[in-house]
């Protein structure tokens, strides 16, 4: 058994101490915090800025069926996106140690998670029949989106 001492203070949660993929998983949950927003746009991907603080964004965005982000990174942010429903497809292109060209594809469904950081470079699209929805948290820099060039022998570039 554990005993806390009457004299214990408890200090209020540092927000900016959570790990990115908790504050996504928890805002994702929270449909009343953002189903206001969502909307569908047949033409691009739909996004709208769900909160923004002085340590991070965080945004919801929508997916119809064939729409996707080009090749980027979010140049110095770190942060990460959960899925909400739908499938999204994460396509990552780096270097290898040694120089040769890596790409990694993940599935992702409801309920999962991917982390980024500064140079990360991917996109994301949804290759399934149903629209999708997810959420992204952006620390560090925000949403600033740097484009690349896909090279299957040398990696991405910067575009």
């Amino acid at each position: 058994m554990f005993a806390v001492p009457d004299n214990t203070l408890l200090r209020p949660e540092n927000p900016a101490l959570r790990h990115p993929v908790r504050v996504a998983v928890d805002v994702a949950a929270d449909r009343e915090r953002w189903g206001g927003l969502l909307r569908y746009d047949p033409d691009e991907r739909f996004s709208a800025l769900v909160e923004r603080t002085e340590d991070q964004e965080i945004w919801l965005l929508s997916w119809l069926p064939g729409q996707h982000t080009d090749l980027h990174d979010h140049a110095f942010s770190t942060g990460a996106f959960t899925v909400v429903s739908g499938r999204l497809t994460e396509t990552v292109a780096r270097r290898a140690p040694g120089g040769r060209a890596v790409t990694e594809v993940h599935g992702l469904s409801a309920g999962q998670s991917r982390v980024f950081g500064p140079g990360y470079v991917h996109e994301v699209r949804n290759d399934g029949p149903d629209p999708a929805i997810s959420v992204h948290v952006y620390r560090q820099g925000g949403r600033q989106m740097r484009s690349y060039q896909a090279n299957p022998v040398d990696g991405p570039f910067r575009a």
